[in-house]
């Protein structure tokens, strides 16, 4: 077992952690948080998971089989990454009635017999694709909102792209309920959508929200963070695990899927006079005649695009580095895959390379996680138990 490092701090919070994958949510919330329960059904993330964890807290199982007896105590937070391919834009579109998004309705259920019981979480996060927004043409959105209505709790939206944070563009939704009786600073409110963290998508879906689930409506504000100075060719590996350079001529059949406009962008690269490094996709676009082709998309912009899990060879993000007239390429390792995550080099990866691949592009970056937790999460909780311990003296 490797626990990976964590600043130590006293645990003064606590939570659970469902669809936690390899633990990216409870890596961001820091060594200050406790985590009581943490569940997910696949068992070869639950191996990474327990080997960077341990297994005391791990039930590896369908969220549909657990009960509240499965669940300790009473919890700070509950933190839900629910599946996001049902709601995604490369999806099926069958959003929240799909089998796998779907399985927020077991994980709602849930936390509804919790709070039954008086263990209401005092906070409840959901994190996802942006694309909850517009599925269904936001009926899908309304109806993780009604939800939280539904249970009275308080609830907002932000969207956090990790590029703010990482040099990787993996924007994201994350929806966070306050229990009814929460107490909400002004400083963690605004009157209004600010452009930072409720770009238009999000208001636009705000507006379609019927007026009753505007009422418990909450427009979190943070301060924006730190200049992020960090470069995608700053976690590049120039001997990577895991996966070999390409050959001279696996190099040019990649640069033979590029349009005029991509090659360009690699002759600008070698002008340059410096080395570059870029991130390329395959993905199918009409050519010249309208028939569909396999392209190979580079940008320079040092950030890495999107990871995704490689339900096929498209989704495999390659490397290009460009240095003069030198040329060459690879896949992306799953190290660097990580480190694109926020994740510390001492955390231990799956030795398959597809099985790392899908646990980094399933999983939430862990900066943001930090971010959301030190000028939400916690404030919030730590005001709440100052007015309980208040209201216990007087």
């Amino acid at each position: 077992m490797n626990i990976i490092y964590q600043t130590k701090k006293q645990k003064t919070h606590s939570f659970y952690e469902f669809f936690a994958g390899g633990g990216m949510a409870r890596a961001g919330l820091d060594s200050a948080w406790r985590c009581l329960f943490a569940n997910d059904f696949d068992r070869k993330k639950s191996e990474t998971y327990i080997k960077n964890w341990g297994n005391n807290e791990l039930k590896v199982a369908d969220i549909k089989a657990l009960t509240t007896t499965d669940l300790p105590l009473s919890v700070d937070l509950a933190w839900a990454s629910f599946p996001c391919q049902d709601l995604s834009l490369a999806g099926g579109g069958a959003g929240l009635k799909g089998e796998r998004s779907g399985t927020f309705w077991p994980f709602w259920d849930l936390m509804k017999a919790v709070i039954q019981e008086g263990r209401a979480p005092g906070l409840i996060v959901l994190e996802n694709v942006c694309g909850a927004l517009t599925s269904h043409n936001g009926k899908d959105f309304a109806s993780i909102c009604s939800a939280f209505a539904g249970a009275s709790y308080s609830f907002g939206a932000v969207i956090i792209d990790a590029a703010l944070f990482v040099p990787h563009s993996r924007p994201r939704l994350f929806v966070i309920g306050a229990r009814p009786g929460f107490s909400i600073s002004s400083h963690l409110v605004g009157v209004g959508a600010s452009e930072q963290w409720h770009p238009k998508r999000l208001r636009t879906a705000f507006d379609k929200l019927p007026s009753e689930l505007k009422d418990s409506w909450v427009w979190w504000r943070m301060p924006p963070p730190a200049l992020n100075a960090s470069r995608f060719a700053d976690v590049i590996e120039d001997e990577p695990t895991g996966v070999a350079w390409h050959s001279k001529e696996e190099t040019v059949r990649l640069l033979s899927m590029m349009s005029q406009v991509n090659l360009a962008k690699v002759e600008q690269a070698k002008r340059s006079g410096k080395r570059m490094v870029g991130t390329i996709y395959k993905r199918t676009r009409l050519d010249e005649n309208g028939f569909k082709a396999q392209r190979a998309e580079v940008r320079f912009d040092d950030i890495a695009g999107c990871l995704r899990t490689p339900a096929g060879g498209s989704s495999r993000q390659l490397i290009m580095v460009v240095d003069g007239e030198q040329v060459k390429s690879r896949l992306i390792s799953s190290r660097e895959t990580a480190r694109l995550m926020g994740l510390p080099d001492s955390y231990l990866l799956p030795d398959k390379y597809n099985e790392a691949y899908h646990l980094t592009g399933d999983g939430v970056v862990v900066p943001v996680v930090r971010h959301l937790a030190e000028h939400i999460l916690e404030p919030l909780i730590a005001e709440n138990k100052k007015a309980k311990l208040t209201l216990v003296a007087a």
